[in-house]
């Protein structure tokens, strides 16, 4: 191989490198981005479960209490 032949060969991997680099770097952003959004939820999830545990039996009506659906 000659000198330009090399050259060409090495400025084309450094450009994939730089390519691959910007990718990871997007997909890394990406990664924690849903990585908040899953604590988030899970923090939500923890909230409304200890909500229906403060809920008492007087508070939920019995199935034959209920008002049945519009389509009855």
């Amino acid at each position: 191989m000659t000198d330009t032949e090399l050259t060409t060969r090495i400025e084309m991997l450094e450009t994939r490198l730089m390519h691959q680099e910007g990718a990871l770097d997007e997909l890394t952003r990406t990664l924690l981005k849903q990585e908040k959004l899953v604590a988030e939820q899970r923090e939500t999830i923890k909230r409304l479960e200890n909500l229906i545990r403060t809920l008492t039996p007087a508070n939920l009506a019995q199935p034959g209490e209920e008002t049945p659906p519009p389509h009855y």
